[in-house]
């Protein structure tokens, strides 16, 4: 298999793909595009149907979008959702809102892996969001997670969709309290999630448009 992500200190899509696929158990090939370049350069246009990243080649499927692929892989993996059937329903629904919701989330609180800023007082669509996450992962820890550290006791898909959540709430100092915290350090712990924060950490390229002093530039100059 052949993955074609983008930057890893700013693309939680690619984050998305990356887990999924590392979950899977399989072998694959990792491939970097700039994101920058995604619409720009044309070169892309044949390996990215979408002119978007994630996109995995498996054989002859071609698969693109974060969800496609965790469901692709897990047609053939099925320990990459929860075993018993309540569990595995929660766990579908909370990764699909999370795929298709939190926009005032993704836009206000870019991920930027490398980043700790604090930007308070947030917007009351962002707040909103910061908590409807925290429900998420108090009743999901409550109703399903005997057994594990995360939100349906082993680690699973929908974990790795919360992951840029994860990132993202570290790099603006939000700290949930209570079962949600030590979701949240578990999650941030996880080898393969701090194996893709070293990678990051590791990139020279800046993209001003996602970084988070540059967002919030004014805010932060009258402080």
């Amino acid at each position: 298999m052949k993955l074609y992500i983008g930057n890893k200190n700013y693309s939680s899509w690619s984050l998305r793909g990356w887990l999924v696929t590392k979950l899977s158990g399989e072998p694959f090939e990792e491939i970097g595009v700039s994101l920058g370049d995604l619409v720009a350069n044309p070169a892309n246009y044949p390996f990215l149907p979408s002119r978007l990243v994630p996109c995995l080649y498996d054989g002859d499927a071609i698969v693109w979008d974060s969800l496609a692929i965790a469901q692709h892989l897990a047609e053939r993996h099925p320990h990459m959702w929860p075993d018993a059937a309540p569990a595995r329903a929660f766990a579908r629904s909370v990764t699909a809102e999370m795929h298709s919701g939190f926009a005032t989330l993704r836009s206000e609180m870019t991920m930027c892996v490398r980043e700790r800023v604090d930007v308070r007082p947030w917007s009351t669509g962002l707040v909103a969001n910061i908590e409807r996450v925290t429900r998420i992962w108090e009743e999901s820890r409550r109703r399903f997670g005997a057994g594990g550290a995360f939100l349906c006791g082993r680690y699973s898909i929908v974990d790795c969709f919360f992951g840029p959540v994860a990132f993202r709430f570290q790099t603006y100092d939000v700290r949930p309290q209570g079962a949600a915290a030590a979701y949240l350090a578990a999650l941030l712990a996880h080898p393969d999630m701090r194996a893709w924060e070293q990678a990051a950490l590791a990139e020279t390229e800046v993209i001003e448009v996602d970084e988070p002093r540059h967002l919030y530039r004014d805010k932060l100059a009258s402080r």
